[in-house]
């Protein structure tokens, strides 16, 4: 239980920052669906769908690598130094190679009048990628709180500068001619780039000290062996990506364009700006994921040969699948209030959230099943797994998109990570040997489904019985799972410790 606190501890301060930096963000939408029409926000969601694949592509699994050899070495500076110098160099070879030929991908992604766009994102994935060592660093020394602080500074600077440019600005450039040479009504969700890459700026800033820290020492050999472990990572990497954010591209590429529709390209735009948008309504289950991510990795491999780590990973297992069904059945129960997050026109995608809420919480699974290949050194296994649903996500997107729409994207997403799912576990049955608790699992599966197929008999009720309604589901599925996993005694030893407090 020692260690399960502290997993949830780290994970606690590690989703501070991420929790309150994306519900800051997340205000956001709002400000996009309200100030953009659709078509124009579904820039912004292509563009940072290609920015999570190139991401992959250009970290090339380093962080993962990082924690490994960190532990193998013994020797952590070393290790951060050399896999530094690696990023910094690859990460500076694409920046000029995409600043360029800027002008031809712009023209290959039909944006011959958007070049600035294909600059931005560029700039964005240089400078992200250039902080992904430091942060990594942060984590393996279990520096929560710095990482929370650093990850928290350059949030506000994003949203600031969002609020500027987007509402700010326009009022100003009316009033004073220094901030009329500067706005541009036509420039429109191109300074959403511009805030995004400030933000990373600020935060390679606030890096530079660490790096100062550290002596620069270079093993070449310590790199080639952190590429063959890590290199593998990429392409299971690419292929998870494929498995969450393909939808967006299918929708471009594969979707019809109803007869009669006079300007395809802008109809297509504005049904991914719907898809994503509403997307954002189940980021709240991708960012629990995230939270638990971040405290994972570095905790994981830490208790590697511990000798109760198959039980500690058994547990975990299922209080992911627990905590995952209390955010599945809180944003459902309470959908007739989080729908408000984003304007009323994009409200006709709000049938994808439950498929991709159980997608992301799916997705969470796998990813803490790929632990057995990770500390087996066994990550081609990881490549197999993720390209098994890389394929099936195209296949279904390929056939299923053009009839039905994005509601097969988000359905595609659910299918392939149950796959996955079942595909990991299987495979790592005999590297990671558990003996999980299947039959409280099940109930809490089956428990959280009969409690949303209730729910669904309240859709006709006005809003405040409505709620009062699925509260006391939600009130009900909690206190069974109380029951079954006998917590009564430890929730009171608890609330008791804080009440002394």
């Amino acid at each position: 239980m020692g260690k399960l606190k502290q997993l949830a501890g780290q994970t606690f301060i590690y989703g501070m920052s991420s929790i309150v930096g994306r519900i800051l963000n997340y205000f956001l939408v709002p400000l996009y669906t309200h100030c953009f029409p659709s078509s124009e926000y579904g820039i912004v969601v292509e563009m940072f769908t290609y920015i999570a694949f190139l991401r992959i592509i250009l970290t090339y699994g380093m962080e993962t690598g990082y924690f490994n050899f960190s532990k193998s070495e013994n020797n952590p500076d070393l290790v951060f130094t050399t896999s530094s110098t690696s990023l910094f160099t690859t990460s500076s070879l694409f920046m000029l190679l995409g600043l360029l030929f800027a002008p031809d991908i712009a023209h290959v992604l039909d944006y011959d009048h958007h070049v600035n766009f294909v600059v931005f994102v560029v700039l964005i994935l240089g400078t992200d990628v250039l902080t992904a060592l430091p942060y990594a660093r942060l984590r393996q020394q279990n520096k929560a709180i710095k990482f929370a602080v650093f990850k928290l500074i350059g949030i506000f600077v994003n949203i600031f500068l969002n609020l500027f440019f987007i509402l700010w600005l326009p009022n100003l450039a009316q009033s004073y001619d220094i901030f009329s040479s500067i706005y541009s009504k036509d420039f429109g969700v191109g300074y959403i780039f511009i805030a995004n890459l400030s933000a990373n700026l600020v935060e390679m800033i606030l890096f530079v000290p660490e790096y100062l820290k550290v002596k620069f020492r270079f093993d070449g050999n310590l790199l080639s062996r952190m590429l063959i472990y890590s290199l593998p990572l990429v392409v299971s990497g690419l292929a998870g990506m494929i498995n969450d954010f393909f939808d967006r591209i299918a929708i471009k590429f594969f979707y019809t364009v109803p007869d009669g529709m006079a300007d395809g390209n802008t109809f297509i735009l504005s049904e991914m700006g719907i898809y994503g948008a509403n997307a954002k309504i189940a980021v709240l289950m991708t960012l629990f994921i995230q939270c638990f991510r971040y405290a994972a990795d570095p905790f994981f491999f830490s208790q590697k040969g511990n000798a109760d780590f198959n039980p500690l990973f058994a547990k975990v297992n299922k209080y992911l699948i627990l905590f995952g069904a209390f955010i599945f059945l809180g944003i459902m129960g309470f959908m007739d209030i989080v729908k408000y997050f984003i304007a009323e026109s994009y409200w006709s995608g709000l049938k994808v959230v439950p498929l991709l809420l159980i997608g992301h919480l799916l997705v969470g699974m796998v990813y803490l099943q790929s632990f057995w290949y990770k500390l087996s050194a066994k990550t081609i296994y990881g490549v197999y797994i993720f390209l098994i649903g890389s394929v099936l996500t195209i296949v279904l997107d390929y056939i299923l998109v053009p009839r039905y729409g994005y509601i097969a994207c988000a359905f595609t997403n659910m299918v392939s990570s149950f796959v996955m799912l079942v595909v990991t576990y299987f495979w790592g049955k005999n590297y990671l040997p558990c003996d999980y608790d299947f039959r409280n699992i099940l109930i809490f599966v089956v428990l959280s489904g009969a409690c949303y197929f209730m729910m669904t008999f309240t859709d006709n009720l006005s809003l405040v019985p409505k709620l009062a309604i699925n509260s006391l589901i939600i009130i009900m599925f909690a206190g069974i799972v109380i029951k079954v996993e006998n917590l009564a005694q430890p929730l009171k030893n608890l609330a008791n410790k804080l009440l002394k407090r």
